[in-house]
C-alpha cells in the first residue's frame, strides 16, 4: 500500500514505525471515528494504561489521535495527519477519538460518557470539522458493525 509517497508493506508495518507515515493532506481525512475504550465506567483507565495496552498489542504508541478521560481532559497521541491504528481499513483516511468507558459496571456495552466528556468531545469535533469540513463523523460501529463501539449513535448525535 502507498501512503503519501511512502510504500508500506501492510497495515501491521504502520504500528511499529518510530515516526508514523502521514496522510497526503487534510483532504485525505474522510472520517472522524469515535471509539470507546471498552472499559468499565466504574474504573479509571488512564492515558498511561491505554499506551501500555496498545504497546502490548504491538503498536508503537496509542492508536487513536485523541483520548478523552471521564473528567473531560483530552490528550493527543498522534499528529493530526499521522496515520492512526484504530479502524482497519480506514486508518489511512481517518482521525480516531476514543473516550474512556463504554462498559457499564456489569461489563455490558453502554453509553457511559460523562457531561464533561460530552462537552470536550463536542468542542474537539467542532475544531476538527473546521480543519476537515468534508469528513464524516461516525462511530466505530458504523464502519465495523460487529463492534458495539462507541456504544451510542455517533452519526445521529454529531450531525452538523
Amino acid at each position: 500500500m502507498i501512503i503519501g509517497e511512502e510504500e508500506i508493506p501492510n497495515e501491521r508495518a504502520l504500528l511499529t514505525q518510530e515516526d508514523g507515515p502521514m496522510m497526503a493532506s487534510s483532504a485525505s481525512v474522510k472520517y472522524i471515528v469515535i471509539h470507546c475504550s471498552a472499559t468499565r465506567s466504574t474504573r479509571d483507565y488512564t492515558a498511561e494504561q491505554l499506551l501500555r495496552d496498545h504497546k502490548t498489542r504491538g503498536f508503537r504508541t496509542v492508536g487513536y489521535h485523541f483520548y478523552i478521560r471521564r473528567d473531560g481532559s483530552v490528550t493527543q497521541h498522534r499528529k493530526l495527519l499521522e496515520v492512526g491504528a484504530h479502524c482497519r481499513p480506514w486508518n489511512r483516511c481517518s482521525i480516531g477519538i476514543c473516550y474512556e468507558g463504554g462498559l457499564s459496571a456489569d461489563c455490558t456495552p453502554a453509553d457511559t460518557r460523562t457531561l464533561m466528556q460530552k462537552g470536550s468531545m463536542l468542542a474537539l469535533l467542532r475544531e476538527l470539522r473546521l480543519l476537515f469540513p468534508k469528513a464524516l463523523i461516525v462511530g466505530h460501529h458504523d464502519l465495523n458493525p460487529v463492534k458495539p463501539c462507541p456504544c451510542f449513535d455517533a452519526v445521529k448525535e454529531y450531525r452538523f
